[in-house]
């Protein structure tokens, strides 16, 4: 049974290659996903040699000093940019057992199989290899979403992309065969001063609707879903907004590792599932 297709990959693409000249300008949220990789990934004692940037964007990820590092994008000029491939994370042409670690940024919530992703993923790992990974979760853009549902009250439109909470996440890694899986999730909060410098941002990091059934936002709807979002606003003018990001952690199965807890025991936290790899 094939995944249904939610999300365009032609738009995806696009809109990443639209974004790759200017991403420097808007990579905040990128970078904020990027140092809690690597804040987790200082946190395990050992090498890695073989790695995988899925999602590399601008491939500002620095792999750990002499590892080697292969990079894909879903966007052909965020991956030429890089030095790497282009390719869909769902369709990885890579041999089981190439790499030690996996970092995969921003790019998985727009994926249309994320199980089937996961499980290529955790095939392209070593035994005991480590997967790191981040993406916006439920509960992003919820001022937005509440000033365009005003804006079309009476027959509102899909033009928020379906978002994935945290313990579906950690659903997710234990069924495509992750063990010791972990999520946790952590908020950053931009305030703006109107809704077109949130949809100026959001154009910027590649983040606008990529759904495969999507309908043109009219100049009447976008000035009403601008006045919903005004009337959001703090009492200094500026509007709240949240991107809620997970990040997820997982490990290729090894008989070395331990067992993990009983499910539904919530016993383990990210930290100590890491350091107990060191």
């Amino acid at each position: 049974m094939s995944a249904p297709e939610i999300f365009s990959p032609l738009a995806r693409r696009l809109r990443r290659d639209r974004a790759a000249p200017g991403f420097s300008d808007y990579r905040f949220v990128y970078d904020f996903m990027r140092e809690g990789i690597e804040e987790r990934l200082d946190a395990v004692k050992r090498d890695f040699t073989d790695i995988l940037d899925l999602g590399c964007w601008d491939g500002s990820f620095a792999p750990p000093p002499g590892a080697n590092i292969t990079r894909v994008d879903p966007g052909s000029r965020f991956a030429e940019a890089a030095g790497g491939i282009q390719a869909e994370e769902d369709r990885l042409p890579f041999a089981e057992a190439s790499f030690d670690l996996v970092v995969a940024i921003g790019t998985l919530d727009t994926v249309n199989d994320l199980p089937g992703a996961l499980t290529l993923i955790r095939r392209a790992l070593r035994p005991d290899g480590l997967f790191l990974g981040a993406f916006f979760g439920a509960g992003s853009l919820a001022t937005l979403r509440r000033a365009l549902m005003t804006a079309e009250s009476e027959r509102p439109a899909a033009r928020i992309h379906p978002q994935i909470d945290v313990r579906s996440a950690g659903d997710l890694l234990a069924r495509a065969g992750f063990a010791l899986p972990v999520a946790d999730t952590e908020s950053l909060n931009v305030r703006y001063g109107d809704i077109f410098g949130l949809i100026r941002d959001l154009r910027g990091m590649a983040a606008t609707n990529v759904m495969k059934e999507r309908s043109p936002l009219s100049r009447t709807t976008l000035g009403r879903a601008a006045q919903a979002f005004a009337d959001l606003a703090d009492p200094d003018g500026r509007t709240r907004e949240r991107f809620e990001v997970i990040t997820v952690t997982g490990w290729a199965p090894d008989p070395s590792q331990p067992k993990p807890a009983r499910r539904g025991s919530a016993s383990a936290s990210l930290a100590e599932a890491l350091k107990a790899r060191d």
